[in-house]
């Protein structure tokens, strides 16, 4: 188990959500599922699920069917670091079905939380030490919905 993990807390939808970032990310599975013992002030009732442990790509994470007292904001996100753009474009497709596109690579998933779809390169391009190439790169990204690495890479190249 790692150290540190995200806790995820949903009024009601932890399976759902569980079992569709599953779906999402490969090398990625429920490792256990917990239910109500007692009733909380907020939640499930006895018996229905009160936690979902899982992994995705190999990163631990607990989704709480919490209730409805707190829903997510864009103050904390996840990154999904994609090997390549047809990677990306999965992902970002996957995780704007039912959710919202907003910009920079940045988009909200169907139960409200953020998360940012990179694909591999960008980094680079807008650290580079060409401190000129490197805001053309910065400039086409911030124009961007979904990001495209080829034409930020143009824009880097100045064409």
């Amino acid at each position: 188990m790692q150290k540190i993990s995200p806790f995820l807390w949903f009024d009601d939808q932890a399976m759902e959500a569980a079992e569709f970032y599953v779906s999402v990310f490969p090398d990625s599975e429920i490792l256990g599922v917990t239910h109500v013992q007692v009733q909380a002030p907020s939640g499930p009732p006895p018996g229905g699920v009160q936690t979902v442990r899982f992994r995705l790509s190999g990163e631990e994470f607990t989704a709480l069917n919490g209730g409805p007292l707190f829903e997510f904001t864009e103050a904390v996100s996840f990154v999904a670091n994609c090997a390549t753009q047809a990677e990306a474009d999965d992902i970002w497709n996957k995780l704007t079905a039912e959710g919202q596109p907003v910009q920079c690579g940045w988009l909200k998933d169907k139960f409200g939380l953020s998360w940012q779809v990179v694909p591999e390169g960008l980094y680079a391009l807008l650290g580079s030490p060409d401190t000129a190439a490197s805001q053309r790169a910065t400039a086409a990204m911030l124009g961007q919905i979904k990001l495209d690495l080829d034409e930020i890479q143009r824009a880097f190249d100045g064409e």
